[in-house]
C-alpha cells in the first residue's frame, strides 16, 4: 500500500470557506496531524486517527507525517488559512530535505484562504495594489530582522499585512512595531485590525495609524496597513490599482 501526505489549508475559520479539494482529502485520510485547535476542526470518524500537538513542534509533526506515509497511511497535515503562508508546507519540506530516501513521497499542497485575504475582503480592497506580508513573531527569526523588513516595506510604500502581531509572551513588541510605523508612515495611514474573521467573534476596526494602540491586536488578529493611496469610500477601504 502506498501512502501519501496532503498539506491542507482550513481557511480562516468558517467551514464554508474550506475548499472542496480539502474536504475530499480529509474524507480519504487515515490520519490528521496539526496544531491542537486546527485538528479540533476535523470531525472524528471510524478509521481516522487524530494527532493534535503543540504549536512549536512543526518539524516533529512533519517527521511524523513522513513516517506514517512510509507505512502506507494517508496523512493530512492541517493548517489554518493557507498551508504555504507561515504554516506547515514549508516545515514539511524542511523535514523532507533531511531524508533523501523519502524525496519521492507522494505529497500534495492544497491551498486555503489565508487570513490577510479574508480580512481584506471584509474591509473592501486594502491590498488592491502591491503589498507584502510579515510575520511579527520572533520565534523563528530575530526581531532586528523583523524591524529591518518592516522599515523597508514602509519606505517602499507597500500595503502590509501583519501575522501574529501580539501574544502573551511578547505583549510589548507590537508597541515597537507601531512606533516604527509612525516613524516611516504618515499619521493618517489607515490601519485595519481584523480579529477572528469569518467566525462568530469577528471584529473589524479601521482607524488612522495615529490612533492605533497595541491592545487592539492579539494572536487572533491580522493587521492590515494601507499605503499612501489607501482611502475610504463609504464603509469600505481600498487601495487603487494605479501607480502611486
Amino acid at each position: 500500500m502506498t501512502g501519501w501526505i496532503t498539506v491542507a489549508g482550513l481557511g480562516p475559520g468558517d467551514d464554508a470557506l474550506v475548499t472542496p479539494q480539502v474536504v475530499q482529502a480529509l474524507d480519504q485520510a487515515t490520519d490528521v496531524i496539526g496544531y491542537i485547535p486546527y485538528v479540533a476542526r476535523v470531525a472524528a470518524r471510524p478509521g481516522l486517527a487524530l494527532h493534535p500537538s503543540d504549536n512549536r513542534v512543526e518539524l516533529d509533526r512533519a517527521r511524523m507525517a513522513l513516517d506514517l506515509a512510509a507505512d502506507g497511511r494517508r496523512v493530512v497535515i492541517v493548517s489554518s488559512g493557507d498551508p504555504g503562508v507561515f504554516a506547515m508546507a514549508s516545515a514539511l519540506f524542511e523535514a523532507l530535505e533531511d531524508q533523501p530516501d523519502r524525496h519521492d513521497t507522494d505529497i500534495r499542497i492544497l491551498p486555503g484562504i489565508t487570513a490577510m485575504l479574508a480580512a481584506a475582503a471584509r474591509a473592501g480592497a486594502p491590498l488592491g495594489h502591491d503589498f507584502c506580508a510579515i510575520n511579527l513573531s520572533d520565534n523563528l527569526k530575530p526581531f532586528d530582522l523583523i524591524e529591518h523588513r518592516l522599515r523597508h516595506a514602509a519606505r517602499g510604500d507597500f500595503a502590509m499585512a501583519f501575522y501574529n502581531p501580539r501574544s502573551r509572551s511578547r505583549p510589548h513588541q507590537f508597541a515597537r512595531v507601531l512606533e516604527i510605523l509612525r516613524q516611516e508612515c504618515p499619521p493618517e495611514t489607515l490601519i485595519i485590525f481584523a480579529r477572528a474573521v469569518s467566525t462568530p467573534d469577528e471584529c473589524l476596526t479601521t482607524i488612522p495609524l495615529s490612533q492605533a494602540t497595541p491592545q487592539m491586536a492579539d494572536m487572533r488578529t491580522v493587521v492590515l496597513v494601507g499605503n499612501s493611496a489607501t482611502r475610504r469610500v463609504g464603509k469600505w477601504v481600498y487601495t487603487p490599482r494605479g501607480a502611486v
